[in-house]
């Protein structure tokens, strides 16, 4: 396990280029939330993440987060579900996060509505080929933008990519720029753009990401699934 000292480093690191990027892209750092994605890591690290200033994170497994975040209910802490969700998960996921990142289909809309919570989602756009993966096709972005924007307890904070892994990111971002545009002329305040992991952030702050999801580069090494 890593030594406070080495996890310190690493979020200054992350930190200073993110600060680095935003002042290349003529942007305001404390535009962009950093949330620190902490899957199979200990609730532990977790609490020296905020002591060094970290109060979003992410998880995208239900079963891990759940536990973890029952146990961290002292901390300041604002969770983010940034995973694949079923739809028989909505209810129970809304108990601890009231941001979901992967909106991907209509179902998923409905069961969140229907759990009378109030939650943001960011609708997650696929932008391979590929049908199998998560995400909705861009063709079908605005209809599932106005399913969301019909449930009262729903706020829709804009869009969702991850970069394909073979494709320049910061091609990959700009179309997802021009999604998110498309989105806003539908639903002006939906102006979010949850893009860029630890590989290629900076890509993703210059073309208009307003949240990174950044797991090693902040936590180091993943621990093997439990």
């Amino acid at each position: 396990m890593d030594t406070p000292g080495e996890l310190a480093r690493r979020v200054e690191n992350v930190m200073g280029r993110v600060a680095d990027a935003c002042r290349d892209a003529d942007r305001r750092p404390d535009d962009v939330t950093v949330i620190a994605v902490t899957k199979f890591h200990p609730a532990s690290l977790i609490r020296q993440l905020v002591r060094l200033g970290i109060h979003h994170v992410g998880e995208n497994r239900h079963q891990d987060a759940a536990p973890k975040a029952a146990e961290l209910a002292d901390e300041p802490l604002t969770w983010h579900f940034v995973g694949q969700l079923q739809s028989n998960k909505a209810r129970a996921v809304l108990g601890y996060s009231r941001i979901i990142h992967s909106v991907d289909r209509s179902s998923l809309v409905s069961a969140l509505a229907k759990a009378d919570t109030p939650c943001e989602v960011f609708l997650e756009v696929n932008l391979t080929d590929d049908p199998a993966r998560g995400g909705v096709a861009p063709d079908a972005l605005e209809a599932l933008a106005e399913s969301v924007l019909e449930r009262p307890t729903l706020r829709l904070a804009g869009v969702m990519a991850v970069a394909p892994i073979d494709e320049v990111p910061r091609a990959a971002f700009a179309r997802l720029r021009l999604l998110s545009e498309r989105v806003r002329r539908i639903a002006p305040d939906a102006r979010a753009i949850s893009a860029g992991m630890s590989g290629d952030f900076p890509d993703a702050i210059a073309e208009g990401a307003t949240h990174l999801r950044i797991g090693t580069a902040i936590t180091g090494k993943r621990p093997l699934a439990p």
